[in-house]
This record gives structure tokens, sequence and C-alpha cells, in this order.
């Protein structure tokens, strides 16, 4: 079925978090996202879409800290299942081409999946082994799409028409994923077991199955998106101070783990920020 009137794709989003480097330096790069409709919100996040020029321009390097999301991500008439993916997501970037995807929502593929997501981790799927052959029609009109919206309006309606059943597991992962993502104060995996009211093993059974990580990883990841969001907007004034607000013991810890997923100490990529888009290495 076709989406009604009132079930078109929603609002234009503003830029996302994980993205390390949001311009460059030569050349041309956008990314846009755009909300789902009502009908949709169970299971998408957002669209989403990047496109670059470089033509007659040195390749450049693209670095994301990714989000406990999967996406469909479709490319040169090619679509494909992405997993979480555990640290940063480099890719390098040359000549002129753009890439559309879907994000769903932290438990929104395993209701079409039907397997432990876990088991997506870190790598990628073709499309027919989630959706079968209509995922490979869904890359073909997308492709087809001459602009973001139209991609949109392929992506929104083939979803409608191929949606699996209501599941109130999903949603309850939702709900609680999004508690950890606002709310600065879930710190520990004790916290987010209090919200969910199950023992430590059903927790970590819930994450494993819907989400493919475990709630640490999940709240590690928030809080390093907030940290890199203080970073880019200039509202650090103190690495302790930021580390203690995130649930850090102490600010070495803190900087342990930015390090270790971003590829150099805060400090670093602040001063980065400041003389030119950062290329993580």
């Amino acid at each position: 079925m076709q989406p009604k009137n009132s079930d078109r794709c929603g609002t234009t989003l503003a830029q996302t978090r994980g993205v390390l480097r949001t311009s460059f330096s030569q050349g041309r790069f956008e990314h846009h996202r755009q909300a789902p409709s009502p009908s949709l919100i169970d299971w998408v996040e957002h669209y989403w879409h990047v496109q670059w020029d470089l033509r007659g321009l040195p390749a450049q390097q693209q670095a994301t800290l990714p989000h406990p999301n999967v996406h469909l991500v479709i490319e040169q008439g090619q679509a494909r299942i992405y997993g979480v993916h555990h640290g940063r997501f480099l890719r390098q970037l040359q000549g002129q081409d753009q890439v559309f995807g879907i994000k769903f929502k932290p438990g929104g593929v395993y209701p079409f999946y039907r397997q432990p997501v876990a088991g997506l981790m870190n790598q990628s799927l073709d499309v027919a082994a989630v959706f079968g052959s209509a995922g490979v029609a869904l890359a073909v009109q997308v492709s087809a799409a001459p602009q973001f919206e139209a991609m949109c309006a392929a992506a929104e309606a083939w979803l409608v028409h191929h949606l699996p059943a209501p599941d109130a597991q999903a949603e309850r992962v939702n709900s609680l994923l999004a508690r950890i993502a606002q709310e600065t104060s879930i710190t520990t995996v004790e916290d987010v077991q209090a919200l969910s009211g199950l023992s430590l093993r059903g927790l970590q059974r819930l994450f494993q199955k819907y989400v493919g990580v475990s709630p640490k990883w999940v709240i590690q990841r928030y809080r390093l998106h907030e940290a890199i969001a203080q970073v880019q907007s200039g509202k650090t004034l103190s690495w302790t101070a930021l580390a203690l607000a995130l649930g850090y013991f102490d600010q070495a810890h803190f900087v342990r783990d930015f390090r270790q997923v971003v590829g150099m100490a805060p400090g670093e990529y602040e001063s980065g920020l400041q003389r030119q888009p950062v290329v993580p290495q």
C-alpha cells in the first residue's frame, strides 16, 4: 500500500552527531537528514543523504563515530545492510558521488531481520539477506530518484509496504536508548537496569538481540557523542569538568576512551578543529 498524505516523510533535520569532520577545505561535501512519517516512527530514525564533489582534487577522508543503529545503505545502485560499527567508520571520498541511507531505530531492524542483531556487528550484508528480492527493487527505485526528497519518498513507500508486525520489545529498546541518549545522568549499566526493570542478564540478552551491542557500549558511545558535540560547539572549558559531567571517574579515563575511539586526545581534536577540518589517522 502507499502511504497516505498524512504519512509523507517528515521535516528536514539538523546536523547529526558523530560526524568528526563536518566540512572539507576544498571541494563540496553535503550531509542531509529527513525524519520519517508517523507511520514509520517505531522503525526508522531518519533518512540520510551524503553527496560530494572532489573532481580534480585529492581524495578526502571522512570519519564518523557511529551510533548504535543499523543502516540500509544504497550506493551506485547497490544496497547493503550495515551493522553497528564498533570503532570509527572511515571512508575515502573521491570524484563525485552520493550515498543514500535509512537509519533504523536501535530496535527497529530486528522485526525485519528476525535474528540477533549482534551478528551484524562490524560487518555488512547484501540487502537480500534481510529483505529478500524486494530489497533489490528498493535499490533500483531509490537510485532512479532525482533528488533526496524523492529518494525518501521511494524508501518511505517501500517500507510501509513491507512493515513487520509491531514488536513490544523493540519499542522497549527504543525507549531505553532514547533515555540513555537524552539523559546524561545515566552513566552506568545499573542505571539502565533500573529503568528497564530487568535482571542484568535479561538486559544483556535484550541488547544483544535487538541492538547488537552491550548497554555499557551504548552508554559510552552516547557520552562520547556528547563530548564531541561540546568540543565542536566550543563549549568545553575544563576537560575534568566535562569528564565528571559525563559520568567518568576522572579525566584520565575520559581521555583514554576518547583517544581510543576518536583516534586522538580531546585537546588535539579541539586544536585541530580550530586550525582546519580534522582527519583522524
